[in-house]
């Protein structure tokens, strides 16, 4: 009796062993940091696979065919962007619009895989804070009467 007890014992140790181990080593390979382009472009990024963000320069954004070419910047660096994807850019995806890029850097280029892009200025309440009717944000959002 006592032998089946120390058997079963060790059978869930080793299985709950593999499942720690699979759960620590997916989560290291899943990992990618998020660094700005300033700090890649100065060779602060040790690693191939980031994810950087930037801002979409003005007048970079050239489609041809499936392929998409832009420049990511932040002040006066930038960095060229090939994204080769079939996933749909995001609407807000446009020139001046804050961009995140998820893939590989190598020979100051940037190869994306994933791009997620937001516009800030779309979501902020106007300037003065008030709504038509010079009512506050949240009461120009009521019912219509």
């Amino acid at each position: 009796m006592r032998s089946k007890k120390l058997k079963f014992g060790i059978g869930i140790g080793i299985i709950l062993a593999v499942v720690a181990w699979e759960a620590v080593s997916g989560f290291e390979q899943s990992k990618t940091y998020y660094v700005t382009v300033n700090e890649l472009t100065h060779g602060q990024a040790s690693r191939h696979h980031v994810r950087v963000g930037g801002t979409v320069a003005a007048d970079s954004i050239v489609r041809s065919g499936g392929v998409l070419k832009f420049r990511l910047a932040q002040d006066a660096q930038t960095i060229p962007v090939t994204y080769v994807g079939t996933d749909t850019l995001p609407d807000t995806f446009k020139e001046g619009a804050q961009a995140i890029v998820d893939g590989d850097y190598a020979a100051g280029e940037f190869r994306a895989e994933k791009i997620q892009a937001k516009c800030a200025s779309k979501y902020e309440a106007a300037p003065g804070g008030k709504g038509p009717a010079g009512k506050g944000p949240v009461a120009a959002i009521g019912v219509a009467r």
